[in-house]
This record gives C-alpha cells, structure tokens and sequence, in this order.
C-alpha cells in the first residue's frame, strides 16, 4: 500500500481515458462492458502518495527542499497509470463530519526526511491534474482509485477467525458504514472534478481476501472453514456500482485488487475462493480485474501463480471468460515480499532482474494490461520501491520501470534489461 497506510501493503504472499459526458447520456454500469484495448505492450502503472513528487514543474515549480531530483526522476517514469488508495478510516473518525480529504500530511516517509506538508488527497489529486493537462503527455495518466480502512463506527463487531492485531479497520462494515461509503465515493469524485483530475477508475476494496482489510476471512482458524469475505466484498462492489451509477462522467469499476493467496490458509483467502464465491450480479460488473503480484528473486515452486490463477478461476464463470488483467501492486524486495530488503549490489542486480523476468511474462500474455509498481519512494513498512526512503539513491529497479515506462515507442517489443541490472 501507499506510503501513509498504517500497516503498508497486504502483500501478494501466502503467510500469517474516455471523454467525459453527462449522467444521463452515460450507458449504465450494470451492463457488462466489454474488455478494454489490449496496449500493444504491457502498460505500466504507479503508486505514489507523496504531492511533492507528482507535480508537474510549470505547475508547481517551488517544492520542499531534498524532492526537485527526485521528482524529476519520479516524472520520467511517466506511467500510464496512476493508482490512489484512500485510507478511509484515518479520514473519517467521525460520521457527523465529511471525509477530511484534504488532511494535512508531513511528506516524510514514516518521519524520515526530507519532508514536505501537503494537504494530503487534495493536492495529490492536483498534482495529477497537472499531469494530465501538461502539454506534450497525451492526456497525462488515468487515475485508479482504491478504498481501504472501515472506521470504527461504520465496523462490526469481533468474531470468527481473527489475528491477534485485528481493529475496526479491517472488519465488515456495518448499515451505516454502507451509507458512509457511498457517501465518500461520492465525496471523493467532486474533489477531483473540482480539481481537474480525471479520474475513471474505481477498486472498491484493497485486497478483500487478505485479514488486514477484511477480517475475519473464516468463522473457524481452518483453510477447510468457508470464507466469509466474498459476502463482505459483496456489499462493497454493490454500493460502489450504486455511488458510481449516481456520479458524472465515464465511470468503471476494475474488481478484484486481489492479494496473491493461491494455497488455503486459516486466515486467508485465496484468490480462486473469491472468484467462485461472489454472485454473478457482482463478477458481471466488470471485465477488467486486478491481482498483486510481487516478483521475487528465488520463486516459491509450490506456490501457484496468482495471475494464471485469477484467470483460470475467472474463465470458469461465463460473464468473465477472457477478462482481462491488471497487475496493480508489484515490485521487488527481499526474499519474503514485504520483509528485509538487501540492498548492496549483487542483491539489487537480482532483485532487477526478477522483476524483468515478471514484467516479461505478463507482456507475453494477451490478457494482461497493465503493471503497477509500489512505489516510487519506498515504504519502510513494505520496501519494495524504486528508491530509498531518504531519497538518496535510486536502485536499478528504477532504470527498469523507466525503460518499460517513459517514451519508449508502445508499438516496441519490451525492451532489453538495463546495463544497471545486468
């Protein structure tokens, strides 16, 4: 996850740019729609929370001290994509005020500098407008937008098969916090038209098979006990479909955001389980559906793929036979994704070409369309980034993305591995 989540990404282990038109012109989203343009080769993606490193500099010229190299180095990725999380439960502690959507952030990376106050989604919505409209950018990167975080009085209770650190935030939501959800998808959609940000994308839910978003995932600490998350994601798609369907512009929902369990554990579930449980008025909502996936420099063997296991679990349901794929985290770290990160040089070469080896097979698959890294700066909670936290150095994993990314021709084939990585 971004930078400003409490506990960083989930994780993909197994361990404990349509125009715009009016609302009434607009084909309703219960239709099925059809799979979006295959790019000629895999597009790629970006999460990064942090303004200072997304403005464009004729827009925003004046930054904090310590970000003006990086965020020119941020820019020369130039993602197609551009990935959102909203934490909503460190937004909304109180249902009788609106989101703070505008909360104030320090831009240090979990109190490391350097550090550049922000006012938080308000002006990270900003700095992709400016991205959008710079000339010379073809329309700037699309916006996906994903929820995450129940406040405490839109959770139910405890129950059922829970880790030892489970909170409000990651347990279903109630009737009122339904109404509160609606209410913030809505919130968040006027923000960004009103800071010219087009945003088209919407994820209901981060990594609902995960515990740390959705908990319990069982009633009984068994792999044999039947998840209860599908019924919990349930709730969310259909409210966000129902939000959405209210709201101006070309809306689609991608579904899924999917941590990458593919082997049954107690206290998650896997992606084949979530697949094959949800209703069809939910799975037919979308044809494009999204998976983490993080490369990793010796592959567990036992464990299977989560991106074949997505498709083969969603070819098994007729609406989404041949739906297509986006890989919206992934990235490259230690042994364990998420953990210890060795980062001298031989260590960093490996990690470099591990992930070369991913970004090549999912080019290779005519259903996958787009990779997300996470992040630019990297999370000390889940350090899979491109550069250090302190902002000091960039790891070859950067030279990477920016040759997949950047300007390159869409027309070529992927292209060779960095002499950094080498």
């Amino acid at each position: 996850m971004a930078a400003a989540a409490a506990a960083g990404c989930g994780g993909g282990g197994d361990g404990d740019g349509a125009p715009q038109r009016p609302a009434a012109q607009r084909a309703p989203s219960t239709t099925t729609p059809a799979p979006p343009a295959r790019p000629l080769v895999l597009a790629t993606g970006l999460t990064e929370a942090n303004p200072q490193l997304l403005f464009e500099p004729a827009s925003h010229p004046d930054l904090a001290p310590g970000f003006a190299q990086w965020r020119d180095l941020a820019l020369a990725l130039r993602p197609r994509y551009i990935r959102v999380p909203v934490y909503w439960s460190q937004l909304q502690p109180d249902p009788s005020q609106p989101a703070r959507l505008d909360m104030p952030a320090d831009g240090c990376l979990r109190g490391t500098p350097p550090c550049g106050v922000s006012n938080g989604l308000r002006d990270q919505l900003a700095a992709i407008a400016s991205e959008q409209r710079a000339p010379g950018l073809d329309g700037g990167p699309e916006v996906e937008v994903v929820i995450a975080g129940v406040p405490a009085w839109a959770a139910t209770g405890p129950s059922g098969c829970e880790r030892s650190d489970a909170g409000p935030a990651s347990r279903p939501i109630n009737a009122a916090g339904l109404a509160g959800y609606r209410a913030l998808i809505t919130q968040f959609a006027a923000l960004a038209q009103a800071e010219g940000a087009r945003v088209r994308y919407w994820s209901p839910w981060n990594e609902p098979n995960h515990p740390a978003f959705i908990s319990p995932q069982r009633a009984a600490c068994s792999p044999a006990s039947p998840s209860l998350a599908p019924a919990v994601y349930t709730q969310l798609v259909r409210a966000a479909h129902e939000a959405l369907d209210a709201a101006p512009g070309a809306q689609e929902l991608v579904l899924g955001e999917l941590a990458g369990t593919t082997t049954p554990s107690p206290r998650r579930s896997t992606v084949q389980e979530m697949i094959a449980a949800l209703p069809d008025d939910v799975v037919c909502l979308s044809r494009t559906w999204s998976q983490h996936d993080y490369a990793q420099v010796v592959p567990d063997p036992g464990k299977p793929d989560p991106v074949v296991a997505l498709e083969q679990a969603l070819d098994a349901r007729p609406c989404t036979r041949g739906a297509h794929i986006w890989v919206t985290e992934t990235g490259v770290g230690g042994p364990t994704p998420g953990g210890e990160r060795p980062t001298g040089d031989l260590a960093l070469r490996q990690q470099c070409r591990a992930q070369s080896r991913v970004l090549r097979r999912w080019a290779d698959d005519p259903r996958v369309d787009v990779a997300f890294q996470y992040t630019f700066r990297e999370d000390t909670a889940y350090p899979v980034g491109l550069v250090d936290p302190a902002l000091t150095r960039a790891y070859p994993t950067y030279d990477l993305w920016r040759a997949w990314g950047g300007t390159r021709d869409p027309t070529a084939p992927p292209p060779p591995l960095p002499a950094s990585c080498a």
